[in-house]
């Protein structure tokens, strides 16, 4: 809350109670506390304030807004009403009011540098970079400090970045900043690292790389002394902007014999030293090579270097350096694709990744070390390579067990990076089913041997044999894939929540539990195991889809609006973090990071997966509530939505996706490659694109007028309603055009990868014609509306085209629900089996019930009006005889095929719902394929869960369709 520094104004002795109470959440208190203040003390603005901080946290916005601004139009200078007033600004999400706040303060105290300070860091909340940049010179003028003025410099950069003119930016804001700061350089005035810092990030961006070079080579590169070795790494930089190759390669070179482990310098070396050798540099005989030192400019005087370097390792023992050693195999990678003959002067590959086992292959480093390298080994060596590395791995045979076994971590450590390898190279490819097998059960004999070494380990830490057991799973995964049988993942899933219990924090098992349980359509568990996982912050992005995309499909609907809700809470508070970020890198002079903070918040909020969570939390909450506890009109009004704007960014959308979470040795060809990447990410924009059609489309429905009016009336246009209709129209024509796009590319068969994208819903969507039950459904909204307008005279060719839709659409309906037919879950004599696309067709299904209902009560209330007028006219004209029209009718006839479809819809849910309860799964002995008793255990565990969520999911999807079969009475005219 507010500073309360200043104890003995009575004031604040006064106040400290309402503070207490609303620190400690006790709102209504801090109200009542308010109230007894303001009675004795009218004037106490500040009181004011406060309560209406209480009365927002206590839900009365209106209430609390009003008695702000009450306080505010008396533009109050004391510091604690204006810092209540930040804070409940704050909460209300309204930071443009705290600029008025701080200007009118600014205007009573010109001379105050807290209310100009305040002032700025208001402008910086909201962005207003221009206004940042009058009040930063504004404080400067009343307190000339440097931070200050340099607070109005980075003010006119973040001018020249958001400027959409490209030109004025460089023309105009930069060059103005960097006469700014050059007139405290000439005046010899610049006292701080930050301040050097923002004046290269204004060269850089005008281009300027030689004067930028000059800068830091010179005096004020003397201040940048924050990050090891931040001077040198800055003019390599500039060195290869500036094609300065001899100076990148001679500084390379320094930096390297000052730290030979420096990876980032080998690579920095050997490509200046090959751009050298393109361009046939030669050394001056006399001067020096350049500013820099000795450059490095032929291949062998490069090998000669690096040997160097090795050679100074060999004594340091088992202290030794991994970059020198691996420098060799870069520079042999390098020159094979150069196609030079000079490789071999280096050595073997195969020879040096074998020392290179011998020396490292105890540390968990080394697979990720030599894995890059992998290519260098030529094909028909890989068994070979393989054999010679287990030879050296220190294996003993016990009396106990036939299985070589090792004898301390870092001897298991040698031979679990040998399993790996051997993955990596593809040999695992070549292993028969039966071979897999074998091989699964000896790396779990492995992994529950090696648990003896972890017994002092902590419950937060990971057990060094995991790799195994991930190893085993992605066995069976390999099986799975070969054979299309469920039992590999069932196993799967058995073997990981065992390891799980000795390793509860390992992330890797929790990941792919997920995916996998997911696969076989079970979403219960994954709640539990996702919020163990504890993801924090940006994780929330770029693992979230791992919860969101499974949720509802998979028929957990309270589940989905719960992770849908938690995600948005997330990308909401982006905004109003970053800025807070900001602010904190002005106060702290970290003026580089600013760039960096608003490009993180433009990420975020150009997120693909923000976009998906944004759409389908809005339709899960209108068909979990729309016309059930509201109306569908209130719904859609609550939400703030148009069917008219299309406020997704499509040209700015970006894959925040992290699809290589999941640890891999597979070999490359299987890896996730960067076609699968676009591919995955287009498919998402066209699943995105559908439903934010539908959702428009069900904006447009609530949106179209059902007032009756006369054919060819003014009035249509003039209210808007014929607009309403026509965006209705074009939205179902883009839906359509997008639908049959999708339809002529045909069914796209996703390969289960470790490392890659779920599918998205498409492929059920199209396959299930829900599609085209929704669009026909809306089809039927322009009949009526058509209908409407023109009345029941007129229209007779509309309304028997409006019976027919009405069978149509129970036809297709029917259609649908048979596709959702059979059983979910089955127990063979040795196996289970699970069908969850049944689940996704059910789900498809009660969305497309729940939109045709949307439709049904607009078709009733445009029907209801009309059989009543035409009923008065019949009895003031006594015509008893004459027979209704069609369209009534049918709709009759329509309503009571609905409910008795929803009637059968429920009752087949509860049979499935009792035939599940009727399974027992966890009694039975399934797993032929499980050794131990520990996986029989594990086995039944899983089962019990699989079988539970399906259950959980047939119970949600039962209780909706039983509260919207509940609304259909109300559809009868």
């Amino acid at each position: 809350m507010a500073a309360r520094s200043h104890v003995q104004d009575p004031n604040d002795r006064r106040l400290r109670p309402i503070y207490d109470y609303l620190d400690n959440g006790n709102n209504k208190m801090a109200i009542q506390q308010a109230d007894k203040l303001l009675k004795k003390h009218k004037d106490l603005h500040c009181a004011k304030v406060l309560k209406a901080i209480g009365l927002q946290r206590t839900g009365k916005q209106d209430e609390a807004f009003a008695l702000a601004q009450e306080v505010a139009a008396l533009e109050p200078t004391d510091d604690n009403s204006l810092q209540a007033l930040t804070i409940l600004y704050r909460e209300m999400h309204r930071p443009e009011l705290v600029t008025k706040l701080y200007e009118a303060a600014v205007r009573k105290v010109p001379s105050s540098e807290e209310y100009h300070s305040h002032l700025f860091m208001a402008y910086a909340r909201v962005g207003e970079y221009k206004k940042m940049q009058q009040a930063g010179m504004a404080l400067y003028k009343i307190v000339p400090k440097n931070p200050y003025y340099f607070w109005s410099v980075m003010s006119l950069v973040m001018q020249s970045i958001s400027a959409q003119d490209e030109k004025l930016s460089k023309t105009m804001f930069l060059p103005l900043a960097q006469r700014m700061v050059e007139k405290m350089v000439k005046e010899d005035k610049i006292e701080a690292e930050a301040e050097v810092q923002l004046y290269l990030m204004i060269l850089e961006r005008l281009g300027k790389d030689q004067e930028a070079l000059e800068v830091i080579r010179g005096k004020l590169g003397e201040k940048l002394t924050s990050e090891l070795q931040s001077r040198e790494m800055k003019c390599m930089v500039l060195y290869k902007k500036l094609i300065k190759w001899p100076e990148c390669n001679a500084l390379s070179r320094k930096l390297l014999l000052n730290n030979p482990d420096d990876w980032q310098f080998y690579l920095s070396y050997f490509d200046s030293l090959f751009h050298l050798i393109d361009e046939a540099w030669t050394p001056p005989t006399e001067a020096e090579h350049c500013l820099e030192g000795p450059v490095t400019c032929l291949v062998q005087e490069a090998i000669n270097f690096v040997e160097e370097r090795i050679m100074n390792e060999e004594p340091k023992g088992s202290r030794r350096l991994r970059g020198p050693y691996l420098a060799k195999l870069e520079l042999i990678r390098w020159l094979r694709e150069r196609g030079t003959n000079d490789e071999h002067k280096l050595g073997i590959p195969e020879e040096l990744m074998f020392q290179y086992f011998e020396r490292f292959g105890d540390k968990p480093c080394c697979y990720s070390d030599l894995r890059i390298f992998a290519d260098l080994l030529s094909p028909e060596r890989h068994t070979q390579f393989i054999n010679k590395l287990m030879e050296v791995v220190p294996l003993s045979v016990s009396t106990e067990s036939d299985l070589a076994l090792p004898g301390d971590v870092k001897v298991m450590q040698r031979h679990m990076f040998v399993i790996q390898f051997t993955r990596l190279l593809g040999l695992h490819e070549t292993l028969n089913r039966t071979q897999k097998l074998n091989l699964v059960q000896e790396l779990m004999r492995r992994y529950k041997h090696a648990l003896e070494f972890g017994k002092s380990c902590l419950k937060t830490e990971l057990q060094f044999s995991d790799n195994y057991c991930l190893l085993a799973v992605h066995l069976l995964i390999d099986i799975w894939r070969q054979t299309g049988e469920e039992w590999p993942l069932w196993r799967s899933l058995a073997l990981l929540e065992e390891t799980l219990a000795n390793s509860p924090s390992s992330a890797q098992f929790k990941l792919l539990l997920i995916r996998i349980y997911c696969l076989l359509g079970a979403f219960e568990p994954v709640v539990d195991l996702y919020t163990s996982l504890d993801a924090k912050h940006v994780q929330h992005d770029t693992i979230g889809y791992l919860l969101t995309r499974f949720a509802e499909p998979l028929g957990h609907l309270a589940a989905a609006s719960q992770a849908c809700n938690f995600t948005l809470r997330f990308f909401h508070s982006n905004q109003k973090d970053t800025s807070e970020y900001i602010i904190q890198a002005y106060k702290y002079g970290a003026f580089e990071k600013i760039p960096e903070f608003i490009a993180f918040r433009n990420r975020l909020n150009n997120s693909l997966h923000f976009a998906q969570v944004r759409v389908e939390r809005m339709l899960l909450d209108l068909f979990l509530e729309a016309n059930i506890t509201n109306s569908l009109e209130e719904s859609i009004k609550s939400m703030g939505l148009c069917p008219d704007e299309d406020d997704i960014p499509w040209d700015n959308l970006r894959d925040n996706r992290d699809l290589t979470v999941l640890f891999s040795w597979d070999p490359k060809h299987r890896e996730l490659s960067e076609g699968q990447r676009n591919i995955s990410m287009k498919e998402e924009r066209i699943w995105l694109q559908i439903r934010s059609l539908t959702l428009r489309l069900v904006c447009a429905l609530a949106a179209v007028s059902h007032a009756v009016e006369p054919k060819n009336s003014k009035k249509t246009t003039e209210n808007g309603v014929t607009s309403k209709i026509d965006t209705l129209r074009s939205l179902i024509q883009q839906l359509e055009c997008v639908v049959q796009s999708e339809k002529k590319n045909g069914k796209r068969i996703v390969q289960f990868l470790i490392q890659g994208p779920p599918p998205t819903r498409m492929t059920t969507y199209l396959e299930s014609s829900s599609c085209w039950c929704q669009i026909n459904a809306f089809h039927l909204v322009t009949d009526i509306y058509e209908l409407d307008v023109s009345g029941l005279d007129e229209t007779l060719d509309v309304q028997e085209r409006i019976a027919n839709d009405f069978e149509s659409l129970l036809e297709q309906l029917q259609e649908l629900f048979n596709k959702c037919k059979g059983s979910l879950l089955e127990a063979k004599e040795t196996e289970c089996t699970t069908r969850p696309e049944l689940l996704e067709n059910l789900v498809f299904l009660v969305e497309t019930v729940c939109i045709i209902l949307w439709v049904s009560y607009y078709c009733g209330n445009v029907l209801r009006p009309l059989k009543s007028s035409l009923q008065k006219k019949k009895k003031k004209k006594k015509e008893i005889n004459i027979a209704m029209p069609i369209v009534f009718s049918s709709f009759q006839d329509y309503v009571a095929g609905l409910q008795n479809f929803l009637s059968e819809v429920v009752n087949h849910l509860k049979e499935l719902e009792s035939a599940l309860t009727a399974l027992k799964l966890e009694e039975l002995t399934l797993d032929s394929h499980s050794a131990s008793e520990g996986e029989q255990k594990f086995s039944r565990t899983v089962r019990g869960k699989i079988q539970s969520s399906y259950q959980r999911s047939l119970q949600e999807i039962g209780e909706l369709l039983r509260k919207r079969l509940d609304t259909v009475k109300s559809l009868k005219i």
